[in-house]
């Protein structure tokens, strides 16, 4: 027997057209002039009328036409944003509450990555550029020559991430990474450690990266603590790196009673490869961190590290985009607050 059941299916649903911006007009009984001023600037028409547009809109399922929107307004309501990787639970993190800013304000973010190559990241951005991105952010102020030039001939606003740089003519919004490497290394000089080492992020253009050594080491020169070369690492943002580091930096005869991590993940890393070479932690060995993720407050011992606002940062970097593609007074540059959180990883040395 044949089934008998309702056809719902749409003419575009069978190979037809799909629903257009005249058959929103038609049921409205308003011209397709209308229907488009209140898609494209809706302060233009009554809430009365919007409100019917919107939902008829939604009852037929018409999708207005962004390369035509694009056309009759200039903008393609999109924001770039090209990040180092995504390998990198902060990037994600900041990368979800950028994305939820910007759908509230109707605009779709386009990602990239360029793996902190300068040359893969001016590729990347001319991808974006020919796809009509109305705005860009950039991590870090570490772009080559060639981007900037990109960007000022074609007029696209952007703004540098992750870092607080006001001394520049670049925006930027962030934290003072300097000064938060000092902080956290001062928490280990107030315990009284003297003997510190550092398993730092890769530093290739990576300025949110030197900026913390920077300041780690800032500090620890003030106190005659400046730690011999043995005793200062570089790793990629792998705990296997992060391990060996630990290896070969607590193997050692003559060892740091505390390490400053670049990062949380890389905390992780020294934390297991100390427990693994038989060393408690802090008892043997003080561990700091950066970024404070999740994970963080939930290791035993739970780890000391620098919190960093990174659903802040990233809303704020949206924000000033929006706002300067807008037209309104937007603030060149942001700081936003850091702060030390002390957990149980890091306690006095021993005598």
């Amino acid at each position: 027997m044949k089934p008998i059941y309702k056809d719902t299916r749409t003419p575009a649903a069978e190979g037809g057209r799909a629903v257009g911006i005249r058959a929103v007009a038609k049921r409205a009984g308003v011209s397709t002039a209308t229907v488009s001023r209140s898609l494209n600037n809706p302060a233009s028409v009554s809430p009365e009328l919007r409100a019917k547009i919107s939902a008829i809109i939604e009852e037929i399922g018409y999708i207005p036409d962004a390369s035509a929107r694009a056309l009759s307004s200039r903008r393609t309501r999109t924001i770039g944003a090209i990040v180092p990787t995504i390998d990198n639970a902060m990037f994600a993190q900041g990368l979800q509450a950028l994305q939820s800013f910007l759908a509230q304000r109707d605009y779709l973010l386009l990602l990239a990555t360029n793996e902190y190559d300068l040359e893969v990241e001016l590729q990347q951005a001319r991808n974006l550029v020919s796809r009509g991105v109305d705005g860009l952010i950039l991590r870090g102020d570490k772009h080559s020559e060639e981007l900037r030039r990109l960007l000022d001939a074609q007029a696209i606003p952007f703004v540098n991430v992750g870092v607080y740089e006001p001394d520049k003519p670049y925006p930027s919004i962030g934290v003072d990474n300097a000064r938060a490497g000092r902080r956290v290394t001062r928490h280990l000089i107030d315990l009284g450690h003297r003997r510190v080492g550092i398993v730092a992020a890769m530093q290739r253009n990576n300025d949110r990266a030197q900026a913390r050594l920077a300041g780690i080491l800032a500090e620890l020169s003030e106190h005659d603590a400046t730690p011999p070369e043995a005793w200062m690492l570089q790793v990629n943002y792998k705990l296997d790196d992060a391990r060996q580091a630990a290896r070969t930096l607590l193997s050692q005869p003559h060892r740091p009673t505390a390490v400053v991590c670049g990062n949380d993940v890389i905390a992780y890393g020294v934390m297991l490869e100390a427990l693994k070479l038989g060393l408690a932690v802090p008892g043997d060995v003080s561990v700091v961190g950066f970024d404070d993720l999740e994970w963080s407050r939930h290791l035993s011992p739970s780890l000391t590290t620098i919190h960093m606002p990174t659903d802040e940062i990233w809303v704020r970097a949206g924000e000033y985009l929006v706002q300067t593609l807008a037209g309104a007074p937007t603030m060149a540059h942001r700081e936003i607050d850091f702060s030390l959180v002390v957990r149980e990883s890091t306690a006095p040395p021993k005598e």
